[in-house]
Order: C-alpha cells, then sequence, then structure tokens
C-alpha cells in the first residue's frame, strides 16, 4: 500500500493524506494546490495534527503519577504511521493507538481516529478520541495546516492585499511566547481592525494565539474576494502563524496550548488539557473552504 492516500470528488478537486501522522499533504482545487508544499526550506510539513499536547511542555516533560515522561512540542502524533481504518474514494479513516512506543512518552490507553472526507471545492475533517483505559485520559488536541501566501496574486508584503478575518471579534491582544515555546503572562497587542487582521509579515515573530476565541470559524483572505475558509468544532482556541520569510500563512485549531511558564503539575492540571473518563469518546470536527476563487 502506498503510504499516500489519494481522495477524489465528483468537481475534479483531490486530496493527498499521508499515513505518516494522517496529514493532508495536499488539497488541489482547479488544479491549483492551496495546501503548503512542505518545503524544509522554510517549514517541512503541511497540516500535522497535534496530540496528545498543543504546544511546548515545561521542561520538555510531561508529569504524571509523580514521575515524568519527554515530551516533544506538539506531541508525538504527527511524526507516527497511522493504519488505515476505512477508505473510500472520496474519504478515509486513519488510526492512532497506543504502543510500546507511545506509553514511553505518555501511559495512556487511546484510540485516535482522523476521518478526512474530499468534497467540491472543500476539505471536512472528523476526529474521534477514545479512552479504552481504566483511568482518565488527560488530552489535548490540534489542527496546524498551512496556505500558501500569496495564493490569490497580489504579494507577501505588508498592504498587499492579504488579512485573516474571524467570526467576530476577538480581543486585539495575545499572549507572549517566551523561552522553549512556552506563554507567559504579558500580552501584546495585535491590530486587529473589527473582525479583520491585515498580515504583515513583521508582525509573525510568534504564533498569535486568540485563547478562548469567540469565532468558531476564520478566513484568509486575499485581494479580489478570493478566500480561505476554516470552520471549527469543539476546538476553543484559534491561531494565526508564519515565520517572517516563508511563503505560506497557518491557520491553527487547538483545545489546549503550550504550558504557561513556570508550569510544574501534573498533565491533568495543564490549563486547557482535557479529561476524557474511561469508556468515554469526543468528536471534534474542521472544515475547509475554498471561497470566490473561480
Amino acid at each position: 500500500m502506498s503510504d499516500v492516500i489519494e481522495l477524489g470528488a465528483s468537481d475534479g478537486s483531490t486530496a493527498r493524506i499521508a499515513l505518516h501522522g494522517a496529514e493532508p499533504v495536499s488539497w488541489r482545487v482547479g488544479g491549483r494546490d492551496y495546501l503548503w508544499s512542505g518545503d524544509p526550506e522554510h517549514w517541512n510539513r503541511s497540516a500535522p495534527w497535534l496530540f496528545p499536547v498543543v504546544g511546548a511542555s515545561a521542561g520538555g516533560v510531561i508529569r504524571t503519577g509523580g514521575r515524568d515522561y519527554p515530551m516533544a512540542q506538539h506531541g508525538f502524533a504527527r511524526d507516527l504511521p497511522f493504519a488505515v481504518a476505512d477508505r473510500s474514494g472520496e474519504a478515509v479513516t486513519l488510526r492512532l493507538t497506543d504502543s510500546e512506543e507511545t506509553r514511553a512518552h505518555y501511559p495512556f490507553a487511546f484510540r485516535l481516529d482522523i476521518t478526512t472526507r474530499i468534497r467540491p471545492a472543500g476539505l471536512d475533517v472528523t476526529v474521534s478520541v477514545e479512552n479504552p483505559g481504566a483511568v482518565p485520559l488527560p488530552y489535548a488536541l490540534g489542527f496546524h495546516p498551512a496556505f500558501p501566501w500569496p495564493f490569490a496574486g497580489g504579494t507577501r508584503a505588508a498592504g498587499g492585499g492579504y488579512a485573516v478575518e474571524f467570526e467576530a471579534e476577538e480581543t486585539p491582544c495575545v499572549p507572549e511566547v517566551g523561552a522553549g515555546g512556552l506563554l507567559v503572562r504579558d500580552e501584546r497587542s495585535v491590530p486587529l481592525d473589527g473582525r479583520r487582521l491585515p498580515l504583515d509579515p513583521a508582525m509573525f515573530s510568534e504564533a498569535l494565539v486568540f485563547r478562548n476565541a469567540r469565532s468558531r470559524w476564520l478566513r484568509f483572505t486575499g485581494p479580489g474576494g478570493a478566500a480561505i475558509r476554516m470552520s471549527v468544532e469543539d476546538f476553543p482556541h484559534l491561531a494565526v502563524w508564519t515565520k517572517p520569510t516563508a511563503p505560506f500563512l497557518s491557520l491553527e485549531c487547538w483545545t489546549g496550548h503550550a504550558d504557561w511558564a513556570g508550569f510544574s503539575g501534573e498533565i491533568a492540571a495543564r490549563d486547557s488539557q482535557r479529561s476524557l473518563a474511561p469508556g468515554g469518546r469526543a468528536r471534534h470536527a474542521v472544515r475547509l473552504d475554498l471561497e470566490g476563487a473561480g
């Protein structure tokens, strides 16, 4: 079996989903790819899934039962192979379960199912997190897709016609990101104009993290009205990120976020970490739509 699953919709839209990390690596509409290519010169990923933590962990570890376990930024799911649980021409469900390898970092039983479905000018993803174990499952989940910038003419420079538009007005301040990727309590302002954030590469020394956002969708808009919309279900935190010289923009949705600087508690006490009861199941969803691109 190929290490990439090909999906196709009735209008000719296609998607390619890697078994490695269950990561979408291509989303083509009208013959053009609207996902970042993963060029390692700038960033070697396209749309990774983040699990069982989002962001950095204090000291590079999580703690549970009084013991420390090494944990990479954004967890391990994005770096592991998933198994095919179900597939059709338009959809695939990929599955990751706990193993000896995962339990060395995260001593919990889990099942993570990610179903990706292509449709005309759109991509839908539904995630199921299940706890088959006998103790509560602390987890966080995030989606980190990136899109070419520019994707609809214009330029990437300040004033080039690109912006992020939110469903609702958001607080125009975001937490500072400190040493090691940890959040700090200091905040910095962002130039929100109502629901619109005009884009300037210079504003991205770190990700802009909108904790407990009011919006359930946001749009990456270009000149002439074209837009990539990301709608989310049960992801309370949103983020916008790029590197100042990289030709992509990432729209992110998270259930949790990085540790606060100085945190030393157990993973169950981590800010925004979810807790899933034994036998429990949680559902999260993301919808991508290409709008106004002809």
